[in-house]
């Protein structure tokens, strides 16, 4: 449905305009200090947002003109453009990367938002409109808010993005996970989410690790805000950073499932 898509790019768009001017007001200093995203600092984050937008634009004209993904090595010319930058080309490219990906997605008309089928190059087959931006919804959230919380420890996720991104996290779930650090234990957990309300049950394991139905004999429970639950399954929830409104019960503790889910 075209309404998703539209629903989707909105989102985009109010996650890029609680970005920017921060990102415009950076100085030199901020740029070089750390982000939440251990490996990088403010500008390296900048810097994936904005080669994910150059990467995310050539996807979406290849399949406009019926082509397929441009592929792994094209990403790997562009992601080598990025790192040679200076940090504050890093925000400037940002800031013109993103805005040329919005421009692209706003010029979809209703009819190729509802049934262009888009490759992104690491999924089984091609996604609608709505997929696809709910793909880059969830890089840009999550990463905004690693360069947000380094200036601002109150920042959470945009909460917009929240419930958007809820089916993702879901999907990409097998991938966040490390269930080794439960040496062999398989754990069946009963989540309940506020903000959206959701409840399931979160399966962990050495096969890995998946989301059902609410398991009828939990092995514990976890309660907390949807905010709160998609920054503990990308390992954005450390002890510094991790909100009150979390409650871990039963044969699991809050620190074994941060170890579960370290991040990216």
């Amino acid at each position: 449905m075209s309404a998703d898509a539209d629903r989707v790019i909105a989102v985009l768009h109010a996650a890029a305009d609680q970005l920017e001017p921060l990102v415009r007001g950076l100085t030199p200093e901020q740029l070089t200090a750390p982000s939440a995203a251990s490996e990088w600092d403010v500008s390296q984050v900048l810097g994936h947002l904005g080669s994910g937008a150059v990467i995310t634009i050539a996807g979406l004209r290849a399949a406009l003109d019926g082509k397929p993904n441009p592929g792994l090595d094209a990403n790997r010319l562009v992601w080598a453009v990025w790192d040679a930058m200076s940090p504050a080309e890093r925000a400037a490219g940002y800031l013109d990367a993103n805005a040329d990906l919005l421009a692209a997605y706003d010029a979809l008309d209703a009819g190729t938002r509802r049934d262009l089928r888009i490759d992104l190059g690491f999924l089984p087959e091609p996604v609608d409109v709505a997929a696809a931006a709910r793909f880059r919804l969830n890089e840009f959230a999550l990463h905004s808010w690693d360069v947000r919380v380094a200036l601002d420890p109150a920042a959470t996720v945009h909460p917009d993005a929240v419930p958007e991104l809820l089916d993702v996290e879901a999907f990409l779930l097998g991938f966040l996970a490390r269930p080794a650090v439960l040496d062999g234990r398989d754990l069946a957990l009963a989540v309940t989410l506020r903000e959206p309300d959701r409840s399931f049950g979160l399966l962990l394991g050495a096969s890995g690790a998946s989301v059902g139905p609410v398991p009828e004999h939990a092995d514990g429970t976890v309660t907390a805000s949807a905010e709160s639950w998609l920054r503990l399954v990308t390992g954005r929830l450390a002890p510094e950073r991790g909100p009150s409104d979390v409650d871990v019960t039963g044969d699991v503790a809050l620190e074994t499932l941060r170890q579960v889910f370290p991040g990216f």
